[in-house]
């Protein structure tokens, strides 16, 4: 399963290619601090992208590796994503931080959208964004989704409290 944007393509994860990129990611306290989670260790960013490569094995589909077209740089992680105990399924983005302010989650996050309504049929997506990540607020408005409801945590994640946006597949309307 390959994605094309203009500048990105959003690829399955390979763990030769994108695992230094991505260790390097989640030891970033900017990159984890509204992931629910602290720095990882080398160990730990295995195995969070193992979990997350298991999660397409699991539910057939989750997040990209987004790859820069003209550098082959490992950009982020953006796509599906509903693991147990998720209020409902949702499109996630997490992006480097050699790579953030730049418009790839906007890009990357409007590609996965049209995946999931469209070759997914998804009725409908969330976001879930802890309570102050004021750049994922704004993407997600950005987005077209709005502000569903508040939560006071996710089981087994954080106890923090969270933020639910999303929105409707047009053709569920």
């Amino acid at each position: 399963m390959i994605i094309e944007t203009e500048r990105l393509i959003l690829r399955p994860i390979d763990p030769e290619r994108d695992f230094e990129a991505w260790a390097r990611s989640m030891a970033d306290e900017s990159t984890v601090r509204y992931l629910a989670t602290k720095p990882m260790s080398r160990a730990e960013a295995w195995r969070n992208m193992a979990a997350v490569i298991g999660h397409w094995s699991i539910r057939g589909y989750g997040f990209f590796s987004l790859e820069h077209k003209e550098s082959g740089n490992w950009v982020g992680r953006v796509g599906p994503w509903y693991p147990e105990g998720w209020p409902e399924p949702e499109v996630g983005w997490t992006i480097s931080p050699d790579h953030r302010r730049k418009g790839y989650a906007a890009e990357a996050a409007r590609a996965s959208i049209d995946y999931v309504f469209t070759t997914l049929g998804w009725p409908s997506l969330v976001h879930v964004i802890l309570e102050g990540n004021e750049p994922s607020i704004a993407l997600a408005k950005t987005l077209g989704s709005t502000l569903l409801r508040e939560q006071q945590g996710l089981p087994g994640v954080t106890d923090e409290k969270v933020l639910i946006f999303g929105q409707t597949n047009p053709a569920f309307t």
